[in-house]
Order: C-alpha cells, then sequence, then structure tokens
C-alpha cells in the first residue's frame, strides 16, 4: 500500500494536532517539517513515531521529490504564499483555516491550484465532527422538513489564557472575528442550510473588558444571511466572551427543530411540547486536540488514493464560505448590504 509522504510548514500549535492525525492514516505519514525555529530531527522523529527531516528553507522542502503533501500549519498572513508555491511544485494540499486574509488572497489560491490540478483538504474540520455529521444526516433525511431559519454560532473568548492570543490580536494575523474562528460556525450554517447565498449584512463590536484590549479589530460580529431559496441564517462570531465554549446551533424546518444536540420532528410523531436527544460528542472545545482532524483526513487521503476531490472540506468548498465571509466583513466595515 502506498503512503503519501506529508511535510508541514510551521511548527506550533495546529501543527502538533495535524501530525498525530496524519500518522494515524495507513495512507500517510509526517516525513518532514519547515519551521522559521530550530528543531532537531531526531527528537522530533522520536516525539511522533516516525522518521522526519527539518527544514528552515521552504524552497528546499518542496523540491524534494518524495514528499507528496504539504500541510500549512504557518499563521493565516502566510498561507497565500505558501499556497501557491507548494501548488506549483505539485504538492497537494492541507491548509489550516483561514485561508486567507482577503478575496484577493483566495483568488489567487484558486488559480494557482486549479492551475496546477493539485488535490485539497482545507481545516473546516468540523464538518466531520459527530455533532454535525449527525445534524447534517438529521437534515438529510427530512426529519426537519425544509429548512427556512438557522443560526450557527461561535463563543469562545480568546484572552491572554490562550495560546493563539499572541499573535491572534493583530488585524494582519487574526484579520476579524469571523475569520479568526467564527468561520467554522459561519461555515457550518452554510453546510446545514444547503442553499448558495445572496446577501449578507453584517454588524461587529468589541468588549471593553482589559482582557481583550490588545485586538486590533472589533472581537464580537452577528451576520445576517439571506438565501437564493428564501431561507435566512445568522451567525454570531464572538471571540471577547467570558464564558465557557460554546458552538450554538438552531435549525428550525417544516417538520421540526433542532438545538444543538436535541430535536423534535412531526415525522417521527414525537411529543412538541418536550425535545428529543441525539447521542452525539458535542463542539465543546476550541482546543484542536479535541477537532475531528483524524476521520477528516483518512478522508482526504481516500479521496487522493482514488484520484477524487475530497468530500466536505475541499477547496472549492472552504472557498464559498469565505466567500460569503469577506463580504460579511465588508458588510460591517461599510455599514451596507453585500451582495454575493
Amino acid at each position: 500500500m502506498k503512503k503519501y509522504n506529508v511535510g508541514i510548514i510551521g511548527y506550533g500549535w495546529v501543527a502538533s494536532a495535524h501530525i498525530p492525525a496524519i500518522n494515524a492514516s495507513p495512507l500517510a505519514q509526517v516525513t518532514a517539517v519547515c519551521s522559521s525555529r530550530p528543531l532537531d530531527s531526531a527528537e522530533l522523529s522520536a516525539r511522533h513515531g516516525s522518521d522526519i527531516a527539518v527544514y528552515d528553507d521552504l524552497d528546499e522542502m518542496l523540491a524534494n521529490p518524495e514528499i507528496h503533501v504539504v500541510s500549512i500549519c504557518s499563521y493565516p498572513n502566510q498561507h497565500v504564499a505558501q499556497v501557491i508555491k507548494a501548488a506549483r511544485a505539485g504538492k497537494h494540499l492541507i491548509i489550516e483555516k483561514p485561508l486567507g486574509l482577503s478575496l484577493k488572497d483566495l483568488r489567487a489560491m484558486q488559480a494557482a491550484i486549479t492551475k496546477a490540478k493539485v488535490k485539497t483538504c482545507v481545516g473546516f474540520e468540523c464538518r466531520y465532527s459527530s455533532q454535525f455529521l449527525a445534524t447534517k444526516a438529521t437534515i438529510d433525511a427530512g426529519l426537519l422538513g425544509t429548512l427556512h431559519y438557522g443560526e450557527v454560532d461561535y463563543y469562545h473568548g480568546i484572552g491572554p489564557w490562550y495560546g493563539q492570543f499572541r499573535w491572534n490580536t493583530r488585524k494582519d494575523a487574526g484579520g476579524s472575528s469571523l475569520l479568526t474562528a467564527g468561520c467554522h460556525a459561519l461555515d457550518a450554517l452554510l453546510l446545514c442550510m444547503g442553499g448558495d447565498v445572496a446577501e449578507v449584512t453584517s454588524y461587529d463590536s468589541k468588549s471593553r473588558s482589559k482582557y481583550f484590549k490588545a485586538y486590533e479589530y472589533p472581537t464580537s460580529s452577528v451576520t445576517i444571511v439571506k438565501f437564493k431559496n428564501g431561507a435566512i441564517g445568522k451567525c454570531a462570531a464572538v471571540v471577547d466572551c467570558l464564558q465557557p465554549y460554546y458552538f450554538h446551533t438552531h435549525l428550525v424546518g417544516s417538520e421540526g427543530s433542532l438545538l444543538d444536540n436535541k430535536f423534535h420532528s412531526m415525522k417521527l410523531g414525537t411529543n412538541k411540547g418536550q425535545w428529543s436527544t441525539l447521542a452525539m460528542k458535542m463542539l465543546d472545545s476550541g482546543d484542536v486536540s479535541d477537532h475531528p482532524y483524524t476521520s477528516q483526513f483518512e478522508a482526504f487521503f481516500t479521496s487522493l488514493a482514488a484520484g477524487k476531490d475530497m468530500p466536505l472540506t475541499s477547496f472549492t468548498d472552504a472557498a464559498r464560505s469565505h466567500e460569503v465571509i469577506f463580504a460579511a466583513d465588508k458588510s460591517a466595515a461599510t455599514g451596507k448590504p453585500v451582495k454575493l
């Protein structure tokens, strides 16, 4: 059985989740890491259980024909240049979210990937979580009927106690509350609602708490989404809250409703005065170690072996969500609705 050799770009927090998830697949193994920090090859190899070469020059790593895939775990403002270089080198791509910080970056990556004809996987791994696999199955089974309203919200206080905080506060690194973290919720909203987006309106605000003072951009936003099929949706992206992590989901359809892990369905004849419960693991942490990278990457490498685009989180899927995010941020900045 062929194994894909994977090179990691950036050896930080996210890489610590990507590497074991990649090595867990019978189809792939991490064989290289490129980092600006001095790393010891023997120490890395011992830590992760595979022979890992260390590079401090990206071009040198990309020139290695034995590396088939690169996983981009660097800062968001570095993604566009690294994606373009890797695509031109013929490497298949795993790209952490957000893809980039502007629509211009997104289009540049899109062009490079299309020209190189490489396969892609983007870090919207929440689509592979137990919560959203079960939620989507409930929708697809028709238990909620036709959805006309949905809200998926992201509440996660990313303050000084959180590793990401040291760079996340910068506008040129975090981008916006939607881009840096709330993108998971907006992406999940689009997954559930299914329709194409016609227009978005967004407003943003910022906490007065001393913990979030360092942020260079508004850290709370709410986005109203109008779909072409007439449905509407709402997504709050709040990274300045002082509360437990909460990935709020509420979907309303012609046959029933779903609230987080609870639902009611007229089709099943359940009691409308009482929720029924779905047994699923909830997204209740922002910690990357809790996210379903293993199942997502397994789907990617299986698709890669078959010469197919991966389901749910290819670049094409993720680009649609990013287009809506960039439109929402534009609406918040201008105070006007933005058509897509």
